[in-house]
């Protein structure tokens, strides 16, 4: 599994409304493709893009966009981050 858990701060909540997105810290060792198909095949939504990097504590994230209008906030209720 290469999604470890989903990032909660303002800023990643911001964007899952504005932008489609949700943040996400990923195993270190986790590739764009990898990570694009694991959440595609999660929850069922198709990815546009997916963006990755590296926090100062040396944390690996990822930010997930979906094609689908609401599906960041479909899949953030699903996990129980609203």
């Amino acid at each position: 599994m290469k999604i470890l858990y989903a990032l909660t701060t303002e800023k990643a909540a911001g964007s899952m409304e504005t932008s489609n997105t949700l943040t996400f810290v990923v195993a270190d060792d986790a590739s764009k493709t990898e990570i694009k198909k694991e959440a595609e095949t999660t929850w069922g939504e198709k990815v546009v893009s997916v963006n990755t990097l590296r926090t100062i504590n040396g944390r690996k994230k990822a930010i997930i966009k979906f094609v689908k209008k609401g599906a960041a906030s479909q899949i953030a209720g699903k996990l129980k981050l609203i």
